[in-house]
């Protein structure tokens, strides 16, 4: 039992550290349509993201781009059109995927336009530097802080699995019921075809006084 929960203590600490990264993604528009980009996050964790249009390949034209940001229920968390950069912050309030959507919405197109997404989440989105001045932290102290911070994230992360733990298995309770209700109402629903057949055919029979 001891190397089990070691293991499901190492997976929530990869899965912990995993969602409290800072990733770079450079995204390729396209002349026409849109190009999202989502994330799988926690509920009660904080998105910092910083997002720039690069168009190196058009030196005389200036095209500008549309963004929306949608939580897992579909709710709109930033919006914005007719710029080259920007930024979106915000705590997530459910756990699930969170989509963040560019498309070109300018009169000038063309190919070769590129977004910077700089997307940023939970201890990446401090600034340390900050928080060192002001607290007047240096060194181990410093590292000790972060140190802290990382582990409360992952607490709050087992907390979160233990809670999706639960959930999955009542549905998979529910599901086993169901399926063995369904189970029986089909073996009497076969009982019930088998009698009717056997009481048809002894009618047929005796009809045609065959017993």
């Amino acid at each position: 039992m001891a190397p089990l929960a070691a293991l499901a203590l190492a997976a929530a600490l990869v899965l912990a550290v995993a969602s409290l990264r800072a990733e770079a993604v450079w995204l390729d528009l396209p002349p026409t349509g849109t190009k999202c980009v989502s994330e799988e996050i926690q509920a009660n964790v904080v998105v910092l993201a910083d997002y720039s249009l690069m168009y190196e390949s058009h030196p005389s034209s200036h095209p500008t781009l549309a963004v929306k940001v949608t939580s897992p229920y579909g709710n709109t968390l930033h919006e914005s059109g007719n710029t080259t950069v920007g930024q979106f912050a915000f705590t997530t309030s459910e756990a699930g995927n969170y989509l963040a959507c560019f498309w070109i919405d300018s009169a000038e197109k063309g190919s070769g336009v590129s977004v910077n997404l700089d997307w940023k989440i939970g201890i990446a989105t401090k600034d340390w530097d900050s928080i060192a001045k002001k607290e007047k932290l240096e060194g181990v102290e410093l590292e000790l802080r972060k140190l802290e911070f990382t582990v409360e994230a992952i607490h709050q992360r087992m907390i979160s699995l233990k809670a999706r733990e639960a959930e999955m298995r009542e549905v998979s309770e529910k599901t086993n019921g169901r399926v063995a209700w369904f189970s029986i109402l089909s073996l009497g629903v076969c009982i019930i075809v088998s009698v009717l057949q056997l009481w048809h055919l002894q009618g047929y029979f005796v009809k045609k006084k065959l017993i």
